[in-house]
């Protein structure tokens, strides 16, 4: 058996196709990368952008059902929970970067540019970083809007409960009563007289109510505090 030589000319050729075809590889995926950071840079100026919009060019097809909420739903969540929904520019948590390529995988699917985010959190996440559960929305038009993405935990459990008194002046009267009739009972017998009766016992409850009334005023209004349905949807602190 005859061995052919090397052709060291051919070999030469060779390794410089073969170096050419690593940069050629390596310059496209560094173009896929800057193409894509770009576009995070976008979307994340989008975020914090007070422009609005109130749609979006979206494929209805390819929307999930499941996913897409009309603005009365999301107010009443927000009235129960005492949540704010607002633009995505007034949110001070840091946006995830899950929530970056769930856009991105949204944008491409629909062939678009999302505009007018909005996000449903606690007021603290509005003002300060807090670990409750954001959820961030794309308006559809109509007051419809498209749930894009949720991160953090979930709110605790006993929230709607705790915002209770704060849904409307009722909650909070009938809570104010409550706790006075209590602290009422709390009182030790003959504390104010040797026999106790019913008219010093609704005496002492007058003073109560008055007692625990002036305090939820005195920090309802020093706090600027509000009812759920006059916040839910307020960019004011003091709402």
């Amino acid at each position: 058996m005859i061995l052919k030589g090397t052709n060291i000319e051919h070999k030469l050729h060779k390794i410089k196709e073969k170096q050419l075809k690593e940069h050629q590889i390596l310059d496209e995926v560094k173009e896929v990368l800057r193409k894509d950071s770009l576009r995070e840079t976008k979307i994340s100026k989008e975020l914090i952008s007070k422009n609005r919009s109130d749609t979006n060019e979206f494929i209805f097809d390819l929307l999930e059902t499941d996913n897409i909420f009309h603005i009365d739903q999301i107010k009443e969540i927000c009235i129960d929970y005492r949540l704010r929904f607002l633009d995505s520019a007034y949110f001070k948590g840091k946006i995830p970067q899950s929530a970056l390529s769930k856009i991105k995988g949204l944008e491409s699917a629909h062939d678009t540019e999302i505009k007018g985010y909005k996000i449903m959190a606690p007021s603290k996440l509005f003002k300060l970083e807090d670990k409750d559960d954001p959820l961030l929305f794309a308006p559809i038009g109509n007051d419809y809007f498209y749930l894009v993405h949720k991160w953090g935990s979930d709110l605790h459990p006993l929230r709607k409960l705790l915002v209770w008194p704060f849904k409307n002046i009722v909650n909070l009267a009938f809570l104010v009563l409550l706790i006075s009739f209590m602290v009422t009972f709390m009182v030790p017998d003959g504390l104010f007289s040797k026999h106790s009766s019913a008219a010093e016992f609704w005496i002492i409850f007058f003073f109560m109510f008055k007692c625990v009334a002036s305090v939820v005023i005195f920090y309802g209004f020093a706090l600027g505090k509000n009812f759920n349905p006059a916040i839910w949807n307020s960019k004011y602190y003091n709402a």
